[in-house]
């Protein structure tokens, strides 16, 4: 399969500003967990997707295909450069210690209070902390099957010669993958 860009219908560019009907949204490259992710800041409201979470729970992992700390550092720097007032829209919560999920929240509750990002901490500390946890993380069970649908824009991998699309899964060792 392509592996330019060719397979989805458009790419938006880092910086670019494009309407979603009447809304005006800039896009903002924040690479990390992997290298290809990008946040929407739609007027006062930033969509962070998997880069920053809810404060109690940190930063996405970076330990996916092309995934790095470092990039991730820089990119949550430059979201919690946003003013203070500015609604973050997580892309998923885990509601850790039985909290309830939620959705949403500021970049000056990021800055105050982000178990990762928050304090100041600097990018050799965080870099450390991010790549000791995610050593200690398996990989999600659906990672292999998602990789291969993702990277086709949703389409299924071509069909074999007997006309069946198949799905592959590496069956030697594959770190994380339990």
């Amino acid at each position: 399969f392509p592996c330019d860009g060719s397979q989805f219908d458009y790419l938006i560019n880092p910086g670019e500003i494009f309407q979603i009907g009447e809304l005006e949204a800039t896009a903002i490259s924040t690479p990390g967990h992997t290298p290809a992710c990008m946040s929407y800041l739609i007027g006062s409201s930033v969509f962070v997707g998997d880069s920053i979470f809810m404060p109690d729970f940190g930063t996405a992992r970076c330990d996916f295909p092309g995934g790095s700390a470092k990039d991730l550092y820089t990119s949550a720097k430059k979201l919690v450069a946003l003013p203070d007032e500015t609604r973050v829209f997580v892309g998923h919560d885990y509601g850790p210690g039985g909290r309830a999920i939620a959705w949403e929240t500021t970049i000056g509750a990021e800055k105050q209070s982000n178990i990762h990002i928050g304090d100041g901490i600097s990018l050799d500390d965080f870099v450390k902390l991010r790549e000791t946890r995610d050593s200690q993380l398996n990989l999600p069970g659906m990672i292999i099957p998602s990789i291969q649908i993702n990277m086709r824009a949703g389409k299924l991998p071509y069909p074999s010669e007997n006309g069946v699309s198949y799905l592959k899964t590496p069956i030697n060792n594959f770190p994380g993958l339990k």
